[in-house]
């Protein structure tokens, strides 16, 4: 999962080549590490700082360091309350600088607080907890510092404010491109997941339908053989035997085609151990109908295809011919084979009447069959004859979406 995730972030920009930044990474943890980091940096910056002030802000005191430690520790909860605490380093960052306390390092706690903030999704606050310290800074060394620690402090000049404004404007607009780069990521790790599970469930429907249509097929055919040698076996037990022996090569046929289809479940890389089959086994099927009372008359040859489209021709015509060996009160069926332009066309009649019996489908041959032909870009249209009967035509695609794609 950590592979596919970076090959999604390595998408627009190439921001992320290996998933989420660590910032933001895993964010329901405590962020002891870096909290820790951060809150020394803002101590040792501050006392370095202080002694380069000496005699210009008030020395750091009990309260000077309680004030670097809240900035630093509320870091601690940015994950889990981004906003709560962008506003309440920047307020802590006030108190701090209204105390008259040396410039320093502690500007980088609010800076880390409100770029978290906007990265994951708190802008309003971040926003605001950064206009405030700004106004605020402003406020305290153009008006308030009069009567604010350290004494005989003078105004800020407007060029310092200019850089102050330069700062917060530059970490918004830093916290906004990340922010900006994270949801691409999610949307395109989205996106990969959706897409997944569309190909899963793809995949799963087509092995289905060929499960479907193998089995389908060589049960009707042995429950009709079935019949036939239970009807005879007193009788006539020379034919009982040959019913049986149907029984016995159409079990064998479906128990190969069953693991043929299985065969794609297996690791990547394995190649199934026969051809899918195609319109070159039409005989086949003219055959195994016979052995189950059907006589097939075949029209046309079938042109030259893509093996998606052989596949789904054959079985749409094994599909349509164990129909009629289930519900067709008639022992006869035509299959029409032609070419009409870029297009394959199947056409199964039987005369008909419908018997009303019920071989043990499950009612979705039918739907597999127009689910086989809208893969490919082509239709299925099946229903009663005027005439009497009943008839399936199916259009087929002679270059499939896919064949496009390849040659391309």
């Amino acid at each position: 999962m950590e592979e596919q995730q970076g090959s999604v972030a390595a998408g627009p920009g190439q921001w992320w080549r290996s998933g989420p930044p660590w910032w933001w990474r895993d964010g329901q943890r405590w962020p002891w590490p870096s909290t820790v980091l951060v809150t020394a940096f803002v101590f040792v910056g501050s006392h370095f700082a202080a002694e380069g002030q000496t005699g210009e802000r008030v020395g750091l005191d009990v309260w000077a360091r309680l004030l670097l430690a809240a900035a630093g520790l509320l870091l601690l909860w940015r994950h889990r309350y981004p906003g709560a605490v962008a506003l309440g380093t920047a307020a802590v960052v006030l108190l701090y600088t209204g105390a008259g306390y040396p410039h320093g390092p502690v500007y980088v706690a609010v800076a880390i607080a409100c770029f978290n903030a906007i990265v994951l999704g708190r802008r309003i606050a971040a926003w605001v907890a950064m206009g405030a310290l700004w106004a605020g800074h402003v406020l305290i060394v153009h008006w308030l510092y009069q009567w604010l620690p350290p004494s005989g402090d003078g105004a800020a000049s407007w060029g310092q404010e200019g850089a102050v404004a330069a700062w917060v404007l530059a970490v918004g607009a830093l916290g906004e491109l990340v922010r900006s780069r994270r949801e691409q990521w999610e949307k395109a790790r989205a996106e990969q997941a959706q897409a997944a599970r569309r190909r899963a469930d793809e995949e799963r429907l087509r092995i289905a339908r060929e499960l479907h249509d193998v089995l389908a097929h060589s049960i009707s055919v042995i429950n009709v053989q079935a019949g036939v040698g239970l009807a005879l076996l007193d009788s006539d037990p020379e034919q009982a035997r040959t019913a049986l022996t149907t029984i016995k090569a159409q079990s064998k046929e479906a128990l190969g085609e069953v693991r043929q289809v299985l065969d794609t479940l297996r690791a990547p890389g394995d190649a199934p151990r026969a051809p899918a089959p195609g319109l070159d086994r039409l005989p086949e099927l003219v055959e195994q109908a016979a052995q189950a009372g059907l006589t097939v008359e075949v029209h046309g040859t079938p042109p030259p295809l893509p093996p998606g489209t052989d596949l789904a021709a054959f079985r749409i015509v094994q599909e349509a011919l164990t129909n009629v060996v289930r519900h067709s009160g008639s022992r006869q069926a035509r299959v029409h084979v032609d070419r009409e332009g870029g297009a394959l066309r199947l056409r199964i009649d039987d005369d008909g009447p419908a018997t009303g019996a019920d071989a043990g489908g499950s009612g979705n041959g039918l739907a597999g069959m127009r689910e086989r032909a809208a893969a490919l870009g082509g239709r299925i249209e099946a229903g009663p004859r005027a005439d009497g009967g009943f008839r399936v035509l199916a259009v087929l695609p002679l270059t499939t979406k896919a064949v496009k794609e390849e040659e391309r």
